[in-house]
């Protein structure tokens, strides 16, 4: 099959949206449909953004509207969410889902067995409803226990990068068995981080250490990472003037060159404090993609905006058309996406 540019560039945008449900007239059916949108992401109502309205209810809704989402799409779509597990887990059991375990807890507990179970029940709940990519695992280092992002809500499993290695491994082997992709966040490590990123500017400069990425090379090596999600953080070391999401040096030379990952990148949420209170949206994507982002991913809570994914669309037409980003750079992500989705089950 031939693709358009239109459809490449579609491809490369992930937003969330508000409703339980969806009718063809919906802006983000307009957006799959029209704007050949290449991925969703799905909340409830207590996003990391703050309250919203979610699209969950229940396991019938959910599977309903993923239906409706994924029947207007042309390009199989990433329908994604966010389920660690623990606090960290958009199907609660306030919707009918069953408990789970946050990643402190099972990296304390440090069986192997028990996190692979309970990465196996979210895996398969996720096949069922109709969700093929989900945000975790979690590699951030548990390096400041007052961290707000990550400590302070259990994300971390350890301070011991083989410890999160060994039960990340359990996390994406439970996963693939049922066909779902897993993206390894927040590169290149949020766990030492005295401030939260969703709020404002978050420098790890001086409290970040090597070992944060260890593990990211291990799965990198392996063949493992699905995809990766960039932070937000500042790192002055890399580069003197923008956080990671935005930094060549980090996502090109770093990520990239030095430790070879040749796979999906997608941005942290661009809708955070640390993007969006410091860059215009269009200069945010602008570096992003030039950062080389393959998919920009806006959750669409704090500020709302029905048409936030033909925004960003529109935004990356006009960056081309105007010379600042190459159609041959949108090429290079597109493959990248087309790589993941051939594998859709």
């Amino acid at each position: 099959m031939d693709y358009s540019l239109d459809q490449k560039i579609g491809q490369m945008v992930m937003v969330g949206f508000r409703g339980t449900e969806v009718h063809k007239d919906s802006p983000i059916i307009e957006a799959i449909r029209n704007g050949h949108l290449g991925g969703v992401w799905l909340t409830d109502k207590d996003s990391p953004m703050g309250e919203t309205i979610g699209n969950i209810k229940s396991a019938q809704q959910l599977k309903k509207l993923i239906v409706d989402l994924r029947s207007a799409a042309q390009v199989p779509l990433i329908v994604s969410i966010d389920a660690e597990g623990g606090q960290v887990v958009r199907l609660k059991e306030k919707y009918g889902f069953p408990k789970t375990f946050s990643a402190f807890y099972l990296g304390q507990k440090n069986d192997l067995q028990l996190t692979y179970s309970q990465s196996r029940q979210i895996a398969e709940i996720l096949s069922e409803l109709g969700i093929n990519f989900n945000f975790s695992p979690v590699l951030d280092l548990n390096r400041n226990p007052d961290n707000p992002a990550l400590s302070l809500k259990e994300r971390c499993y350890s301070d011991d990068p083989e410890i999160v290695w060994q039960h990340a491994l359990k996390v994406i082997e439970a996963h693939h068995e049922k066909g779902i992709k897993c993206c390894l966040k927040h590169f290149p490590g949020h766990g030492s981080a005295r401030h939260d990123s969703h709020v404002g500017f978050v420098d790890v400069t001086d409290t970040w250490s090597t070992d944060e990425i260890s593990v990211y090379q291990k799965f990198i090596e392996r063949g493992l990472a699905d995809a990766v999600l960039t932070a937000h953080v500042f790192h002055k070391q890399f580069d003197d003037r923008y956080p990671a999401t935005l930094s060549r040096n980090i996502i090109t030379g770093l990520l990239r060159e030095k430790m070879g990952f040749r796979g999906l990148v997608i941005s942290d949420d661009m809708n955070m404090g640390a993007i969006q209170n410091n860059y215009s949206y269009e200069e945010s994507v602008e570096l992003a993609i030039g950062a080389d982002v393959d998919i920009i991913l806006q959750s669409n809570v704090s500020q709302y905006q029905p048409d936030t994914a033909q925004l960003t669309i529109s935004i990356i037409k006009k960056l081309i058309h105007e010379g600042r980003i190459s159609e041959e750079r949108i090429e290079q992500s597109f493959q990248r996406i087309k790589k993941v989705k051939d594998t859709f089950r």
